[in-house]
């Protein structure tokens, strides 16, 4: 009946696309109940700099002063447990309830003696009740160290100023220095095993490895000259993301050798990116940014949170459960009752 109608009111070019609009219809993404970004509540007014969770429930928050809020409900509920330092915690990582890693960077001024190092390392294997202090060995006492990845089996990086990277294959029992093509300061990285790994930083750095780390090769990206890149993510060991200043996102099909840049829509910096699959990815940044693609980033759209201030970190524990962290004790929480679906 509607395609009789459609021949006897409507012209054949306008039918076609009509017809068209239908058909990309029927194959377009159904995102049923996608969720919304909230602030929960935390009691801290400290610049948390680093969030993980272990699973929907159990997770943790660092930053300023020592700062270490602890959750068992998803962020209904946060905690602040025992400081394990009155230093700036840069980042935290936890390979199972247990066992747990924390960066750790000294003020400056508050350094008792010329050979006191400005970063080390915390360890738990008690879930956070108690922290032992490593020391990095070899390392340079006035570089900072500001982040902390690791691989699906264990096997730890970490990386700072001066293009500094150092891995422990043992858990962290010890840490060697690894050699690298650059001087910049790394910012972000990630490994999706114990050989492939990408870390990115300042002066447009991308570097590459696929042999945990025992040598390096530097992405030229010409385009992307004085790009601060913050943050990378990758879902395989082809495609991935990188972002920075001045909303810059940058993706890559073939493992880090060539990357081509994304519109972001915003200009304001992006401090940190995850991709849960090649199509749903989330980036935030300064002003309380949040934006997310459902494409592999050919669209991004921005996201309201109800905040303007900055958000440092975001990590999902599942497809449907999220979290960002920023300044002045700011936590939010993205819960999605249904995962996007496709029409059939």
């Amino acid at each position: 009946m509607i395609c009789r109608l459609l021949k006897r009111s409507i012209s054949a070019p306008v039918r076609l696309l009509f017809v068209f609009c239908l058909l990309l219809t029927a194959y377009c993404p159904l995102y049923a109940q996608r969720g919304a970004w909230t602030r929960q509540r935390t009691g801290s007014l400290s610049w948390l700099h680093g969030v993980f969770f272990v699973d929907q429930n159990h997770g943790w928050a660092v930053g300023s002063k020592g700062a270490f809020l602890a959750t068992e409900d998803g962020g209904k509920t946060w905690t602040a447990r025992p400081r394990p330092s009155d230093d700036v915690l840069r980042d935290i990582y936890f390979s199972d309830p247990l066992n747990g890693w924390i960066v750790c960077e000294r003020n400056v001024y508050q350094l008792k003696t010329k050979d006191d190092p400005r970063t080390y390392l915390l360890n738990t294997t008690d879930g956070g009740d108690h922290w032992e202090r490593v020391t990095i060995r070899d390392a340079d006492v006035d570089a900072r160290i500001v982040r902390a990845v690791f691989s699906p089996t264990g096997r730890g990086w970490v990386f700072g100023e001066g293009g500094a990277i150092y891995t422990s294959p043992e858990a962290g029992a010890k840490w060697t220095r690894l050699q690298t093509p650059t001087r910049h300061l790394l910012l972000g990285g990630i490994f999706i095993d114990d050989n492939r790994g990408w870390v990115v930083g300042a002066g447009a750095t991308i570097l590459q490895t696929s042999d945990g780390g025992e040598t390096w090769h530097l992405s030229q990206l010409l385009d992307a000259k004085g790009v601060r890149f913050n943050a990378t993510s990758f879902v395989d060991n082809r495609l991935g993301w990188a972002v920075g200043s001045g909303g810059a996102v940058y993706r890559t099909i073939n493992g880090g050798r060539t990357w081509q840049p994304q519109n972001s829509k915003v200009s304001t910096d992006l401090f940190d990116v995850k991709f849960l699959d090649a199509a749903e990815g989330w980036a935030v940044g300064s002003e309380g940014t949040v934006i997310y693609t459902l494409d592999g980033g050919l669209n991004w759209v921005p996201e309201p949170t109800g905040t303007t201030h900055p958000l440092e970190r975001v990590f999902f524990a599942d497809r449907l459960h999220g979290w960002a962290v920023g300044f002045g004790g700011t936590i939010l929480n993205y819960v999605r009752a249904e995962a996007p679906r496709m029409r059939p």
